[in-house]
């Protein structure tokens, strides 16, 4: 089987942990190359991993003529400029979400993948596993009538992470953009992506750099400023055109239980996602229905559909303009919190 060359952009956690263990058991994509900031890590997860070319910035990678596609896993400020310079030099990309720190510079991103005319593809792992892609393709069929109301929770009691995740100016924000963006765009897609067209929020940072004991920390590495002024939980809801309405929450801290869930409501039925049960009618009878459904590696099949979109000129599950919207409701709710008001889309 024909593989597409993959250039990697990145050697931290979500690249060393989740994208390229699934390369390995990819049939369709490679990873050819690899740089990072460090050169040590990038030259360490090479030899790992067996990726034979290891590239000391951008700008050499993309000279690459062998680099088909560039799978962007850097901190969240390096996804623009990585994703632009890779488009203007015809590669196709693939960037980890979120997409971008600012709904402008997404629609930076958007320029030059349109105008170059390369693939684009939001890595959100979520949209790949067989619940939510279950619930979406039934919610497509009609199956739950008019879907009206969904709500999310993504909810850590301890569980910042350290480095770069906490410095605004890195990462764009806190758990909102990190954690929730994996509930909030799971009820979006199962919903059909609505479009949005306000937007009300608030987050708070009450908690912030704890010292509880006996709790583990994703470990990011620390960046230039090494600040920590993101929020430490956010909520909010998301209104569409069609009417529906999202109710989000998402939180690294706070004093309550954890939990991680995401519940749709339609006029026929609804649906408790993470259980896969549906909750309807059958024969007159409140029924509820579970289905069995294995788990599957999600960043291998969504890797493997971005291969297969590229190599066989197929549309992306995440294109680009999907992928702007998103951060344009990411933005919103923050502009909300600011502003203590609601934003219209």
């Amino acid at each position: 089987m024909e593989k597409l060359k993959i250039g990697m952009i990145g050697a931290g956690n979500i690249a060393a942990n989740a994208h390229l263990p699934a390369y390995a058991k990819c049939n369709n994509a490679t990873v050819v190359a690899i740089m990072d900031l460090d050169r040590e890590r990038a030259e360490n997860v090479a030899k790992k991993y067996g990726i034979p070319k290891v590239y000391n910035t951008i700008e050499e990678m993309l000279a690459d003529e062998e680099i088909q596609a560039i799978d962007i896993c850097t901190w969240n400020n390096g996804h623009a400029p990585s994703a632009i310079a890779a488009a203007k030099a015809g590669k196709h990309v693939m960037c980890e979400k979120p997409l971008t720190v600012s709904d402008e510079l997404a629609y930076e991103i958007k320029k030059a993948v349109d105008e170059a005319g390369v693939k684009f593809f939001l890595a959100v792992p979520g949209r790949f596993g067989h619940k939510n892609e279950f619930l979406h393709d039934q919610v497509a069929k009609g199956e739950f009538g008019e879907v009206y109301y969904a709500k999310t929770s993504y909810i850590r009691r301890r569980g910042t992470p350290s480095g770069w995740f906490t410095d605004k100016k890195a990462a764009g924000g806190g758990p909102v953009i990190d954690i929730g963006v994996h509930g909030i765009d799971a009820a979006w897609y199962i919903m059909g992506c609505p479009k949005p067209t306000r937007v009300s929020a608030f987050i708070s940072n009450h908690i912030g750099d704890y010292q509880t004991k006996g709790v583990d920390r994703w470990k990011g590495i620390p960046c230039p400023d090494n600040q920590f002024d993101t929020e430490d939980m956010g909520a909010g809801v998301i209104h569409f055109e069609n009417g529906a309405m999202l109710m989000f929450e998402a939180s690294w801290a706070i004093n309550g239980p954890a939990h991680s869930d995401t519940q749709i409501f339609g006029s026929k039925a609804g649906a408790d996602v993470t259980s896969a049960t549906i909750y309807g009618e059958r024969d007159g009878y409140l029924s509820d229905d579970r289905v069995s459904l294995d788990d599957n590696d999600r960043f291998l099949a969504e890797i493997t559909h971005f291969a297969d979109c590229v190599l066989n000129d197929k549309p992306t599950r995440y294109p680009i303009d999907m992928a702007v919207t998103m951060q344009r409701m990411l933005d919103a709710i923050y502009e909300s919190a600011e502003a203590k008001k609601e934003i219209v889309l």
